[in-house]
């Protein structure tokens, strides 16, 4: 438990460093591209980052679970390379797919479409998950958080540049773009020092032949993983798809801020699942306190979104975003549910049990996409963050169920003994 804690001390102390630069460059974009603008910038982002969420693998779970054994990580570590060219491969074809077609129901100007697409590229070239699944399986919290928090810095540097020569949404978005290739730079380089990656171990066949069962755990985690990232942003495209650029703009300042906590969550999952691999018999009670410790955190931070969020929106964000306060809080509530299921959904993964995980975080997501015309008809952009927060609540509630029945599953009958002869 104390290495657990160190470690989500120093994944928090990276969030900590990408939570005030994200400040800086928040505000740089909204009050330089205006509300209007920085609508167009979201969606192209959102639909680089729905690429790569769907496209992309969850390598780090690989190489967590397959690299822990005797041999090393060299045939796990094999895997997840070929996974992400494959992730490369599938995303490209689905990017060009999701550019071509914006131009039909996306509010995109034309002439941003080329750019969307070179985002998307940029965006799959630098997926990431494999150095971080190295590092995480060595417990290098303190390198990976390190390289990490290239991409806020150079996020903030790229957006103070924007303003000041290319005060544009290609400016910002170039300033992404090299974020995202600085940080995978900066990760490939801190895994490489640390372990020996070997090249000839590439392969997409010698883990599957190794471990039965392997490629139902890659599809499990992938769907997990596309859920968790791509539909959020797919949610910002069909807001912008439903109300106007204006609308997924102010939807992606109320999620950023109001959510992020979810980002924590996320922390927490990424920090307890080496754990809870390693744990083994002591699983339950390590995802149990550290749902309750979760507890208090969401709690608190709603009561700080409530009475505090519209001046920090306002002062961020400007005058004309403050009338996304309330969806803000609403997706704050999301975020603290969020956070309390975290350890639950990691529990269920370690436990090979991510089939599971998926459909209990694929139900609700449907359904609240589904929903989304008619919340948002209903009451705008707080219609759109109640159906966020319907599913993050329903989710939770199905991986708490799940994991009662896994330790119902789990716990070994006492054998009687046989009767004493009289």
């Amino acid at each position: 438990m104390t290495r657990l804690i160190r470690n989500i001390g120093w994944l928090l102390s990276g969030r900590g460093v990408n939570a005030v630069l994200s400040l800086v460059y928040l505000a740089l974009a909204t009050r330089t591209l205006g509300l209007d603008g920085f609508g167009y910038f979201a969606l192209i982002v959102a639909m680089g980052q729905t690429v790569t969420g769907v496209a992309n693998f969850q390598t780090w779970q690989f190489v967590v679970r397959w690299g822990a054994g005797d041999d090393g990580p060299g045939e796990a570590t094999g895997f997840a390379i070929a996974l992400d060219l494959l992730s490369v491969v599938l995303g490209s074809i689905l990017a060009a797919g999701l550019c071509w077609s914006a131009q039909f129901w996306l509010p995109l100007p034309t002439d941003l479409l080329p750019l969307a697409f070179g985002y998307c590229l940029v965006s799959l070239f630098a997926i990431r998950t494999t150095p971080t699944g190295l590092l995480r399986l060595r417990f290098e919290y303190g390198r990976a958080t390190a390289a990490e928090a290239v991409q806020p810095i150079v996020r903030a540097i790229g957006a103070i540049l924007a303003v000041i020569f290319l005060p544009s949404v290609w400016g910002f978005i170039l300033a992404w773009a090299a974020a995202e290739v600085a940080v995978a730079a900066a990760l490939w380089f801190a895994a490489g020092r640390r372990e020996r990656i070997d090249l000839s171990q590439i392969s997409l066949w010698r883990i599957p032949r190794d471990h039965p069962g392997a490629w139902k755990f890659v599809w499990s985690t992938n769907f997990t993983g596309s859920l968790n990232v791509g539909s959020k942003q797919v949610l910002i495209l069909l807001v912008g798809a439903i109300g106007g650029e204006a609308f997924a703009g102010g939807f992606r300042v109320a999620s950023q801020l109001g959510q992020a906590l979810v980002s924590l969550a996320q922390t927490v999952s990424k920090a307890i699942y080496p754990e809870l691999v390693h744990a083994r018999g002591d699983a339950h009670d390590m995802a149990r306190r550290m749902a309750n410790i979760a507890l208090v955190g969401g709690a608190m931070a709603v009561l700080v979104a409530i009475f505090f969020g519209r001046q920090g929106l306002m002062l961020v964000a400007g005058p004309e975003f403050g009338v996304v306060y309330w969806a803000m809080v609403i997706l704050a509530i999301a975020g603290a549910i969020e956070l309390v299921g975290a350890s639950l959904e990691s529990l269920l993964v370690s436990a090979g049990r991510a089939g599971t995980a998926f459909v209990m975080r694929a139900v609700p997501t449907i359904i609240g996409l589904g929903l989304l015309k008619v919340a948002m008809d209903w009451n705008g952009l707080k219609g759109a963050a109640f159906t966020v927060l319907g599913g993050s609540a329903l989710s939770v509630i199905g991986f708490w169920v799940a994991v009662i029945s896994l330790s119902q599953i789990t716990i070994t009958v006492k054998p009687k003994p046989e009767d004493e002869p009289v």
